[in-house]
């Protein structure tokens, strides 16, 4: 479990440390599982040792994770927490500053890419899923003729949304699996 419920980011520097893929996918993982050492994380990611060990400090050096050394056995052993459940930065904050616009514009598209990845894996196993859990997946897009002021407020419906989920949410039960939400709303800049 992380120590804060959300990081936001304000630091250029942190958003293109975090805008590394091995990264992204380290911290959905201690996010996810909850603290790891780095060779469970080793296991989980397939990376090795040495770049596992890098990007945690990477991502230790901008407050993304911490060490955990109450969960060692020994010296010699480092476990690896998230420091927080969520991060986030408000896009509109970056428009003036075009360092922290190009960051942020990175960062976007570093978990765009991890999105999907996460959605590729997903269809490659879809085959093999119990066919409960495919009945409830969904993929969908909606065209909407919204003004500026409702786009801030259908942002803020599923941002309820899905922390009313989230507080369902219980890995511990035992007929619950992780389930990914992503949700993107956006002007369309084609139309």
């Amino acid at each position: 479990m992380a120590d804060e419920p959300t990081l936001h980011l304000t630091d250029p520097r942190a958003m293109r440390a975090l805008a590394h893929p091995t990264r992204l996918r380290l911290l959905g993982e201690l996010r996810v599982r909850g603290p790891q050492t780095v060779g469970m994380l080793t296991e989980v990611t397939g990376e090795a040792v040495g770049s596992v060990s890098y990007h945690l400090s990477k991502l230790a050096e901008h407050g993304f994770v911490r060490e955990a050394p109450e969960l060692a056995r020994d010296r010699r052993e480092r476990w690896w927490r998230a420091a927080h459940a969520r991060t986030s930065w408000e896009l509109v904050e970056a428009l003036a500053d075009p360092e922290r616009k190009a960051a942020s514009d990175l960062l976007r598209r570093a978990i765009l890419d991890r999105h999907v990845d996460r959605l590729r894996a997903y269809l490659d196993a879809e085959g093999t899923l119990d066919p409960a859990w495919v009945r409830g997946t969904t993929s969908s897009d909606s065209t909407l003729h919204l003004t500026s002021d409702e786009l801030v407020e259908l942002r803020a419906d599923l941002a309820a949304l899905s922390e009313r989920w989230q507080a369902r949410s219980d890995a511990n039960r035992a007929e619950a699996r992780s389930v990914a939400l992503i949700v993107h709303a956006f002007r369309d800049a084609q139309r």
